[in-house]
């Protein structure tokens, strides 16, 4: 469901010519054997469509990797980039979730791309693959909005452009909740009385499932003056500081205990249920992203999407996943994957045009700005502004696993909460060490 979720497809190429000069479009041949290996002209731009085999470069001077739902936009900027350059462009299609991997194996060997579309969460496999390039964003840095350039950002250097942010918020029916409430304890007072007067039947939407959720979870918990990893002073993540069990996150583990003893929250509550009760109108609120907008308006749900509520006085701070452009450490010719990135890419109207197709916060302030008047927007806008990049370090895949084990742990009444917390924690710094 988050940015960089991956799937599966194993990709190739079979390039299909494009009309050629001065921006205009034109019919798409049909494939043959000339056009598998024939490069375009100075000026004109390639389509690459997968097909089975190994990923082979695309023959042009700049080439990029890009999903199907974003290729036809890059590739118009694509055209206009090659006609004012002179140079020969690609864009080559691939499935999103096999970016990253075919990147790191088929730069190194000549196959790869100069410009990708990719998740920052990507970034802690490419930069220590030596996969990707720093980027200079100069000025224009001060255009993006500050979560998603520390998103982009590894070791405190930046490798990306970034245009789109993902973030989880509230989602609140209002006819059971007129009005977002002030904190976490209003939040369970209505929530609680509703479920008593037998208007709802699930208090909160928080899924917890077999295995714990501690993607959802983590704002609650970040409200308490805890996190997973302390930040060094360029803003990366330290590994060696894990906070979980810092006194915040000790403070949190005893207050899941509470609420799972008020039937607040439970650790049987499912996607599929949280899903069900709110858009049946059982459920006043729902912690979600905007993957879910969809289907509660469809159920006609009244919906508004709100900042999660502070359970510890802190800021709820979401995770917050960032897609941008990412430039091959293996590009054939950096200065002109940067020109294209920056100049081409980096623009409100190609930024507006990308927001269209995934309505996604953007990452760009001015287009954000343009429209934040839908009030959906407006509210994942407003959680994400307060959150923390989803770390992208290696380090954070010893966490999931013990991190949501404790917290189902506590919801189930396993033990004591602090002791349950502590030692999930050790667990995963034996991990990182």
């Amino acid at each position: 469901m988050r940015l960089g979720t991956v799937s599966t497809l194993a990709a190739g190429v079979t390039l299909l010519l494009t009309a050629g000069c001065g921006g205009g479009g034109g019919e798409t041949a049909a494939p043959s054997a000339a056009a598998t290996t024939s490069a375009p002209s100075a000026g004109a731009t390639t389509i690459v469509e997968p097909t089975d085999g190994p990923v082979k470069r695309a023959q042009a001077d700049l080439v990029i990797w890009a999903d199907d739902t974003r290729s036809p936009i890059i590739q118009k900027i694509a055209q206009k980039f090659a006609t004012e350059k002179g140079v020969q462009v690609a864009v080559q299609q691939l499935e999103f979730g096999d970016i990253r991997d075919n990147l790191v194996t088929a730069g190194p060997a000549g196959e790869g791309p100069d410009v990708v579309i990719g998740a920052h969460d990507w970034l802690g496999k490419l930069v220590t693959n030596g996969a990707v390039a720093p980027i200079e964003l100069g000025d224009k840095a001060s255009q993006f909005k500050d979560v998603a350039l520390k998103a982009l950002s590894y070791d405190g250097q930046l490798y990306g452009l970034p245009y789109a942010i993902e973030n989880i918020a509230l989602f609140r029916n209002t006819a059971l909740a007129p009005e977002p409430p002030k904190d976490w304890n209003a939040l369970m007072d209505n929530a609680l009385k509703l479920v008593k007067e037998k208007k709802a039947t699930v208090p909160v939407g928080l899924q917890v499932g077999p295995e714990g959720d501690p993607y959802h979870f983590y704002p609650v918990h970040a409200s308490f003056g805890s996190g997973v990893f302390a930040t060094k002073p360029d803003g990366s993540y330290d590994p060696s500081q894990l906070l979980i069990d810092n006194a915040g996150g000790l403070k949190f583990a005893k207050a899941l205990s509470e609420w799972s003893k008020k039937k607040l929250l439970s650790a049987d509550l499912t996607l599929d249920i949280a899903k069900e009760a709110f858009t049946t109108g059982k459920s006043p609120y729902w912690i979600t992203g905007p993957w879910s907008t969809e289907d509660v308006q469809k159920a006609g749900i009244q919906l508004a999407v709100d900042p999660i509520p502070s359970a510890g006085g802190q800021p709820s701070a979401p995770f917050v996943g960032v897609q941008g452009f990412m430039i091959s450490a293996n590009a054939k010719n950096k200065l002109v994957a940067n020109d294209f990135v920056v100049n081409y890419l980096g623009t409100p109207e190609v930024m507006k045009e990308l927001y269209d197709t995934g309505k996604r916060p953007p990452a760009m302030i001015s287009v954000f700005e343009q429209v934040k008047s839908d009030p959906i927007i407006a509210g994942f806008g407003a959680a994400g502004d307060i959150g923390q990049p989803l770390p992208s370090i290696p380090a954070m895949d010893a966490v999931w696993t013990e991190y949501g084990h404790a917290e189902r742990d506590i919801l189930l009444g396993k033990g004591d909460p602090e002791k349950l917390m502590k030692q999930a924690a050790e667990k995963i710094r034996a991990k990182i060490g």
